[in-house]
């Protein structure tokens, strides 16, 4: 059976404030499994990984309030985790007009840029069309998981500006899985959009300052670059319908069960403690071939022969925060 996990549909959105609050105690992201997830290239020292999605208490009232309460109070996963609670306090308002404003200037530009396209299109690009556009989904999945990767592994939360900015979440998201289900669109796709906005308003520029002739020309490579930009935009809405089990529309959970875009039990792969596999979330087709030939790890042991930084060490010590 696979997880659930209570989630507000995607799209629904709590307003402008941002997020929606957390579940009371005991309700929020707890969850029961007949079966265990699939498990990572690795398991924690000792047993079983921990699993990322807590289990539903199977009994109420106190006695089972402090049943799950470990030494310390504070729970191991979802909104009431220690961790969880002071790095969602970290969500300011200076990082919310950010994303309001990337997120406008992003859909703006690729409403632009798309008009643009359908002009200079011809009957003539049709087979370069389709082969740039899957060579862009390919390419924004293998980027997801690059980023991915960066994010989860290396860095901290107290790094200038990008620590709060952009790793925060990464930690948030791992010692509360369902976080991201709680957060508006906003929120969950504004540092997408912020992303894409240089090579957007670069293909603006070309549209407005290059002859047809030369955008006639390069139009197939241009829809290349488009289609990338629109999956890497989209990537963290993905994520976030990959961690939904109730309200999705069912052109959503049809895209998921033909693997179009990333499933949801695939993605339960990368949840398995210490989160060190499947790392790619837009469509999750590049997880397996970089899995085999060990691609994450060759890099991560470069980088820590060179700099002598532990793999995740950050991460691990948001997880183990109890107060």
């Amino acid at each position: 059976m696979l997880p659930r996990a209570a989630a507000l549909a995607p799209g629904a959105s709590p307003g402008l404030g941002g997020r929606s609050p957390p579940p009371p105690a005991g309700l929020d992201d707890e969850e029961e499994e007949e079966e265990p997830p699939p498990r990572g290239r690795a398991m924690a020292s000792g047993g079983a990984a921990a699993e990322s999605v807590p289990r539903r208490a199977e009994a109420s009232g106190p006695q089972a309030e402090a049943a799950e309460e470990p030494e310390g109070g504070s729970r191991r996963w979802g909104a009431q985790h220690a961790g969880a609670r002071e790095l969602a306090e970290l969500y300011s308002p200076g990082k919310r007009l950010q994303e309001w404003i990337s997120v406008i200037l992003c859909f703006s530009l690729i409403c632009f840029n798309f008009y643009n396209l359908l002009f200079y299109l011809r009957l003539e690009h049709t087979p370069s069309v389709i082969v740039g556009i899957f060579a862009g989904v390919i390419t924004a999945d293998f980027l997801s998981g690059l980023f991915h990767w960066g994010a989860d592994t290396w860095g901290s939360v107290e790094l200038p500006i990008v620590g709060k900015a952009f790793i925060r979440p990464f930690r948030e998201h791992h010692i509360d899985p369902t976080a991201i289900t709680r957060h508006d669109f906003i929120e969950t796709n504004g540092d997408n959009c912020f992303m894409t906005l240089v090579p957007l308003a670069n293909m603006a520029y070309k549209f407005v300052s290059f002859s047809p002739e030369a955008l006639c020309e390069t139009c197939p490579w241009e829809c290349y670059v488009f289609a990338l930009i629109i999956f890497i935009t989209m990537t963290n809405q993905i994520h976030k319908w990959s961690h939904t089990y109730f309200g999705l529309p069912r052109w959503v959970i049809f895209l998921q069960d033909w693997h179009v875009i990333l499933p949801r039990k695939h993605h339960r792969i990368h949840h398995v403690s210490p989160h060190e596999t499947y790392f790619c979330i837009t469509t999750g087709w590049l997880n397996y071939p970089l899995e085999k030939i060990r691609f994450w790890r060759c890099l991560e042991n470069i980088i820590q022969r060179v700099t002598g930084e532990k793999p995740r060490a950050d991460d691990m010590k948001w997880a183990q925060k109890i107060k």
